[in-house]
């Protein structure tokens, strides 16, 4: 799992992404200092009454009375996302302050600039489109809203982007083709008016307070990227959910290696739908796009690491990636640092694998997978069967498992575990990795995943729910003990 997780982190496209997994940055323009941006909005003197008249223009029934869902319909069909209770959820709803209580302590200073927010979408759902755009005017500063500039990826329908220009500081571009994320990022900036960008996905909700503290860490290091803490809007339900307070992991690596830094502010917190997979499609496929995006990271950035890349990614070898010497030339002009330098001291955590020594995959029995779960409240994420998704090239990374040298099957910084629930019965968790006794040591005996120190095996019981990992006494005649395994 450490080679893959590595690998899938490090393929992100570089253009200041959060993973992943992502999803909001700010960039202070070089050539500016902070004491000279622009510290108020032109509409910063409304009074309340005036902005709520602003916003009452906007007929929001009109709006979302088009492609709503119908009872009858798959709700997931059309955004990978329950489009039924989005539908549902207000555009203005009150959201749980998820902050640390000594946040509501703080104070920031009074001429903090003010930014340009751009958001691109491409055939997103109103409901969730336009809940963006209010959670930012409601919970936002007006005077801190230079603009809101949304970039129409050519949506099959243009008003998705166009009548939001009857809200408060909206603006609208569209591209006549699918030009994909980061171009679309990239026009946004060029006709951004401030001098600090905030680039949000087009399913979030800001949470209170969001905007100021990043502004004021700009303030005091201009050359910071500055991301807030991600919280869960969940897909199925649309509630919002606190992330963990344990925040692990950035990987925008050409920020560091270029001279800048990249900060979570747990004072900011901003929610996000997260998918588990992409409801529209690429001009040249997913997968094709996903590799050429991956490769061309891999040959700019990763030097002589590269090569680990490819032996997770075989399918890139011989792949058209266009040409990437500009982005070469631009890394020496701005004498960025080796990647090297990046493991050894930015994350060092983030170990290198011995990749002949490590097999990473799914752990399979017929039509179900072993993956984990993270749950509210819980340290540890549970262990369960479902229904196995993802590909080769874009695996789901709760699926993926790794069977490392100590005999230990891995997920990230977990292992499987087996604990004695009583006298006789035992319990197969998820624990953090580390020496436990031989309570982490697993083989593969035939097509049986065998635990070394007790000699049970991973099984799997039918439940109401659907199928349960168990342990039980060995025994080779048992199908629910029959796995597909991506190591020997």
């Amino acid at each position: 799992m450490a080679m893959n997780r590595l690998l899938r982190k490090l393929s992100l496209t570089l253009a200041i992404l959060l993973w992943v997994a992502a999803v909001l940055y700010f960039l202070v323009l070089n050539k500016y200092k902070v004491s000279d941006l622009e510290t108020e909005g032109p509409e910063a003197k409304l009074s309340v009454e005036e902005w709520d008249d602003l916003l009452d223009l906007f007929e929001e029934k009109r709006y979302l009375g088009v492609r709503r869902w119908r009872p009858g319909e798959d709700p997931y069909k059309l955004y990978a996302f329950n489009q039924r209770e989005s539908e549902r959820v207000p555009s203005n709803r009150v959201l749980r302050d998820t902050r640390d209580h000594r946040c509501t302590a703080l104070h920031y200073g009074p001429d903090l600039p003010s930014t340009s927010i751009v958001i691109t979408f491409h055939n997103e759902a109103r409901s969730t489109l336009l809940r963006t755009i209010r959670s930012i005017l409601n919970r936002t500063p007006i005077h801190l809203i230079q603009e809101i500039i949304l970039v129409d990826d050519f949506s099959k329908d243009p008003n998705d982007c166009l009548l939001l220009t009857k809200l408060p500081k909206v603006k609208c571009l569209r591209n006549y083709r699918r030009e994909g994320l980061i171009r679309s990022r990239v026009k946004g900036a060029d006709s951004a008016q401030a001098q600090v960008l905030t680039f949000l996905d087009s399913h979030c909700e800001v949470n209170k307070d969001w905007l100021l503290p990043l502004l004021q860490r700009l303030k005091e290091d201009p050359t910071c990227v500055v991301s807030p803490v991600i919280d869960i809007i969940n897909m199925d339900t649309f509630a919002y959910v606190a992330a963990s307070s344990e925040l692990h992991g950035e990987i925008s690596f050409r920020v560091w290696m270029c001279g800048g830094s990249l900060e979570i502010i747990p004072c900011s917190r901003v929610g996000h739908v997260f998918r588990k997979k992409h409801p529209y499609t690429f001009p040249e496929g997913n997968a094709n796009t996903y590799i050429k995006n991956t490769k061309r990271t891999a040959e700019v950035w990763m030097d002589e690491f590269k090569h680990l890349y490819y032996s997770a990614r075989p399918a890139a070898r011989g792949r058209d990636f266009g040409d990437v010497q500009s982005r070469k030339d631009l890394r020496e002009r701005l004498s960025c640092k080796p990647f090297r330098w990046y493991l050894d001291y930015i994350y060092p955590q983030l170990k290198v694998p011995d990749e002949s020594a490590l097999r990473s995959g799914p752990i399979r029995q017929r039509q179900n997978c072993l993956e984990s779960h993270q749950v509210e409240g819980q340290e540890l994420p549970m262990l369960t069967l479902g229904p196995c998704s993802g590909t080769e090239l874009d695996q789901n990374p709760d699926q993926v498992w790794t069977y490392t040298n100590e005999q230990q099957i891995r997920q990230g910084r977990f292992c499987l575990s087996l604990s004695r629930t009583t006298f006789s019965t035992f319990q197969v968790l998820l624990e953090p990795c580390g020496d436990r006794g031989g309570r982490q040591s697993w083989q593969r005996s035939g097509k049986q995943v065998e635990h070394v120190l007790s000699r049970l095996c991973l099984d799997s019981e039918a439940t109401v729910e659907g199928a349960e990992l168990v342990i039980n006494p060995c025994d080779r005649l048992a199908f629910t003990q029959r796995w597909e395994v991506p190591f020997s």
